[in-house]
């Protein structure tokens, strides 16, 4: 597999003659962190998959449906809450044809489906939309999109315990499962408890390569966190440092 980092939780994985695109935006839908990250291009028969987690403007952007103009096998899997912001006005406003809705399916969580030649299971997120776990061409791969054990400083009791249940409950699904790639939250505006929800994930899940992501710039600490680990699970840690890096596995 040949992956593309293009920026905070955006990534492009090539595999089976495919690409599968996860969570892209434009980088600049956060004023207090923007990104230049490019998607990479391809001929124009290369079939294309574009998984968006959730609506959040740092995980979905409606301008990859003009994508379909460019590559004609393209499948779009996005979480229901996302069908909000695809309305027919939004597509017109877009310069966006009505046909490509056709080529959208829409997922809720814990769903199994098979899109063109991947299948697909989706869990649910602790914050918004789902989380994906994909088949494609003899490979799995994880995307978290925002499943994450959100421990913020000031939340109530009973939030800090939902978070706890409903995250070890999501990366429970997963275990047993032989994963690939799996691409991780790790969040910087969560203090110490930055790595609580890699932490976990790590220790449950069978996964060959972990790429941390949603760092917002901190690239510092995907190698934090690998030095942290003991030898078998630091090599299993994919650090990226800059935008459109590539890494091949």
């Amino acid at each position: 597999m040949k992956v593309t980092y293009i920026h905070h939780s955006s990534f492009c994985v090539e595999t089976g003659g495919a690409a599968l695109v996860f969570d892209y935006y434009d980088g600049s839908g956060v004023p207090f962190c923007r990104y230049c990250g490019k998607m990479p291009e391809y001929p124009a028969d290369t079939p294309l998959y574009v998984f968006s987690s959730h609506s959040h403007r740092d995980h979905f952007d409606a301008g990859t449906l003009k994508w379909a103009e460019q590559y004609p096998n393209i499948h779009y899997i996005f979480a229901q809450e996302a069908k909000k912001k695809l309305g027919r006005e939004a597509l017109a406003r877009l310069g966006i044809a009505e046909s490509v809705r056709e080529k959208i399916t829409y997922v809720k969580p814990r769903e199994q489906l098979a899109v063109g030649d991947v299948r697909i299971e989706t869990l649910h997120s602790t914050d918004s939309g789902v989380a994906f776990l994909v088949e494609a061409f003899g490979r799995t791969i994880y995307h978290a999109g925002d499943l994450n054990w959100w421990n913020w400083e000031g939340e109530s009791e009973e939030f800090q315990r939902f978070q706890e249940r409903v995250y070890k409950e999501q990366v429970g699904l997963l275990k047993g499962k032989e994963i690939d790639l799996a691409f991780v939250v790790i969040d910087p505006r969560l203090g110490e408890q930055k790595y609580l929800g890699i932490d976990y994930f790590m220790q449950n899940v069978r996964a060959a390569h972990v790429c941390p992501m949603h760092l917002w710039k901190h690239y510092e600490l995907a190698e934090e966190y690998k030095g942290r680990l003991p030898g078998e699970d630091r090599e299993k840690i994919l650090v990226m440092s800059r935008e459109n890096q590539e890494i091949r596995i």
